[in-house]
């Protein structure tokens, strides 16, 4: 499952500042919710979306960039010259104070007992969350393994995309799958995730609030939840699911219409491409005219899928470039080969995020589509994954990424060529998208 908005790209790159304490290993390669439209009725029954896909953590770019790396604590950094040393948090009396407060906490901690591996991890992860960065953080063993199968589309849990709300530093609910175990409970995109069985989530990771979501199969987890509008806390019980691969695509020809394809791509994982790929195919053999491009509520994912995705529908040229902290750029580009030829509608909202936003901005700066909805959620830059040698990872942001006009969305996302919010009472009356209906609207305006 993922646990943020993160940028994982595929090919490895070497830091110049591993020296003394950080010796290379081998390396090793390695971020919504449906709604019903009646224009669906000819194909939605068709499609299976995972009634147990798992709780994924929303608002994604994953860096696939993983890098392993072997941290050497030599004996003698605990010696005053080297611990001393300029820059270092490591040092003599940090280590000493350290002692000191475990010395504190065994002789007068009144509580529940916490283990040494429990107070180590506490350490590891308040030094990177002095880093003042919601999507920077330490990963244990267990935490990497579930964002790792995540990034290859396997995941479970409740069946909803879990994302960070910044304004109220808490979890929210980015989007809910048809028939997953969160929608029959009702859950709603939106719904901020207050407490998970009674433990507070205000101040914690994504990542920690899913493993808290997550569980065995059948089990119930109890969800304490803000929906805005409700005069009082929403109490929830979900049933957990089943591990699953995720079906990250879902698309159709739309009843009624002159042939105009639907396609919603939930999140770019490992698995999207070929789905896509399947998906388009399917499309042009049922003579496509005009193509809505669904990325309401994408949360993101890997960087290498929707850069693939991208050349799949964009001319020659850039597709999306990073910078890192020393000014390096890396490029990422089309070729045009596939550029599409027919007119193409996108669909955005306030939870597409990180790589829903690479893919929307490239299509808006290259004048591909119309984007319609509410402005973008607003992530412009890049996380990196970095194993340790002990199964853990530190997970940092190391850039910022820019659209091919070279605007960098972060903070601000990307605004619509047509604002036009969704209209949740005309969902839950009848179940028109209204989104939906006005991209239907442009498209058959331009289909010749």
């Amino acid at each position: 499952m993922h646990t943020e908005s993160e940028l994982q790209e595929s090919e490895l790159q070497e830091n110049e500042f591993q020296k003394n304490t950080v010796q290379w290993k081998e390396p090793v390669t390695e971020e919504a919710g449906e709604r019903k439209n009646p224009h669906f009725r000819g194909f939605i029954s068709g499609l299976i979306f995972g009634v147990f896909i798992s709780v994924l953590a929303a608002g994604g770019i994953y860096v696939t960039k993983n890098l392993i790396y072997f941290i050497q604590l030599r004996s003698e950094q605990t010696s005053a010259d080297s611990g001393n040393s300029a820059g270092s948090v490591i040092s003599t009396e940090t280590l000493q104070k350290m002692k000191t407060i475990e010395e504190v906490i065994d002789s007068y901690y009144y509580g529940e007992e916490v283990s040494s591996q429990e107070l180590q991890d506490g350490i590891y992860k308040g030094m990177v969350a002095a880093l003042n960065d919601p999507y920077s953080e330490y990963y244990t063993k267990e935490e990497l393994e579930d964002t790792l199968n995540s990034n290859k589309g396997i995941s479970y849990g409740i069946g909803a995309y879990i994302q960070l709300n910044e304004e109220m530093n808490s979890a929210m609910i980015s989007g809910v799958m048809e028939g997953a175990p969160a929608e029959e409970a009702g859950l709603r995109e939106g719904d901020i995730i207050c407490k998970v069985d009674g433990e507070e989530t205000m101040g914690l990771s994504v990542t920690q609030v899913v493993s808290l979501v997550k569980g065995q199969e059948n089990t119930t987890v109890h969800l304490t939840v803000y929906r805005e509008g409700e005069p009082d806390y929403l109490e929830i019980d979900v049933v957990r699911g089943k591990l699953i691969e995720t079906e990250t695509v879902q698309s159709g020809i739309l009843e009624d219409t002159n042939n105009i394809g639907y396609l919603r791509i939930r999140e770019f994982d490992a698995v999207t491409v070929d789905q896509f790929n399947e998906a388009m195919a399917e499309l042009r053999a049922s003579d496509m005219k005009g193509l809505i491009l669904d990325l309401r509520s994408n949360p993101g994912g890997d960087l290498t899928a929707v850069v693939e995705v991208a050349r799949r529908l964009l001319p020659e040229g850039m597709v999306v470039y990073t910078e890192d902290k020393a000014g390096k750029r890396t490029e990422y580009t089309c070729d045009g080969a596939h550029e599409i030829q027919i007119p193409m509608a996108v669909l955005v909202n306030e939870y597409s995020a990180s790589a829903s936003e690479i893919l929307a901005g490239a299509i808006k700066d290259y004048n591909k589509g119309t984007l319609i909805g509410t402005t973008t959620y607003g992530k412009g830059i890049v996380q990196r994954i970095n194993r340790l040698d002990d199964g853990t990872a530190v997970k940092l942001t190391v850039s910022a990424y820019f659209t091919p006009s070279g605007t960098n969305i972060h903070g601000i996302g990307i605004e619509p060529d047509i604002e036009l919010k969704y209209d949740y009472d005309a969902y839950d009356e009848d179940g028109t998208d209204n989104q939906v209906e006005k991209a239907i609207e442009i498209l058959e305006g331009k289909i010749q």
